[in-house]
């Protein structure tokens, strides 16, 4: 039985299957260029799909790959393909099922393996594989991930990477996972909390007093503070934190204006000549989800694997 449109079930049977003997021609003869055109066409019967998934071109097998109305058994062998863009564009589709999608996260190409921490279809199940991949840009991925299972987030706390303890501390919106992240003992972790803008304010005031300049001149950079907390920052030690304040988008003028009476000429000035939206913040960067640039090779996205 043909599965029906839209997100498919992978139900383990065969690897590929055959149409008619009028699919297998239709989809097998003419040129790349025509075959192509069937495999794009809304209108190609699934069954042709089946058939035009094993075609000796590769652009053609990636059309099939990114259809979204594409069988999941369909895709089942794309998942093996040699050419990675294929691969990849099984990754991406949304209608991939969670099968296959179980398959890719362990691709050896690690542009296949982030294209599926991007993919809607991505479930718990594939989201528990990425906690425990040995690939630390997936993990760091995982960590992006808004509304992350408690238990993986947990997991991702002790994570040996600080980079990926970091991206959770920026992404996070739990916050027993912030509260846990503020006594991280590496310093760029607290940074990422401290750019974080679901602290509360208890959190930032505690943010504001740490010890180490980076992560007070990253809070006053990233988030609005409570008066109290602006009040001792404008005489903070640090020069590089009062420096942070004067060139930050989120910091009140009246705080501006007093730094503008900075006992440091470089402080006053920046807060003199500082002019809204002139790109002076630190802005928050929405997750990378596996995104590649065109092209391969030495020192190109998608090169070599890893």
């Amino acid at each position: 039985m043909i599965a029906p449109m839209g997100k498919q079930q992978d139900d383990g049977g065969p690897d590929g299957h055959r149409g008619s003997g009028t699919t297998a021609h239709r989809a097998s003869g003419g040129s790349a260029d025509a075959r192509l055109a069937l495999a794009q066409d809304p209108a190609t019967p699934q069954m042709t799909l089946f058939d035009l998934a094993s075609d000796p071109s590769a652009v053609v097998r990636k059309a099939v790959a990114a259809r979204t109305d594409a069988p999941a058994q369909a895709l089942r062998p794309l998942t093996r393909d040699h050419d990675r863009q294929v691969r990849e564009a099984v990754a991406r589709n949304p209608s991939t099922s969670v099968g296959n999608l179980l398959r890719l996260v362990k691709d050896p190409d690690r542009w296949v393996r982030w294209a599926v921490a991007g993919n809607p279809a991505c479930d718990e199940s594939v989201r528990r594989v990425m906690s425990e991949a040995p690939d630390k840009e997936l993990r760091g991925l995982l960590a992006e991930v808004r509304e992350l299972e408690p238990e993986l987030a947990a997991r991702l706390i002790d994570d040996v990477s600080p980079e990926v303890r970091e991206r959770l501390a920026t992404h996070t919106h739990d916050p027993d996972v912030i509260t846990a992240l503020m006594a991280d003992r590496t310093v760029r972790v607290r940074k990422g909390v401290a750019r974080n803008p679901r602290t509360t304010a208890e959190q930032r005031r505690a943010l504001a007093q740490d010890p180490v300049v980076d992560v007070r001149a990253a809070l006053v950079r990233a988030v609005q503070l409570d008066e109290a907390d602006l009040e001792r920052l404008v005489h903070d030690r640090s020069v590089q934190v009062r420096l942070a304040m004067a060139t930050s988008e989120v910091i009140p003028p009246h705080i501006r204006r007093a730094l503008g009476r900075d006992p440091d000429d470089m402080v006053a000035g920046a807060a003199r000549d500082f002019r809204p939206a002139s790109g002076n913040s630190l802005v928050i960067k929405a997750p990378r989800i596996g995104h590649r640039r065109s092209g391969s090779g030495p020192g190109r996205p998608g090169g070599t694997a890893r």
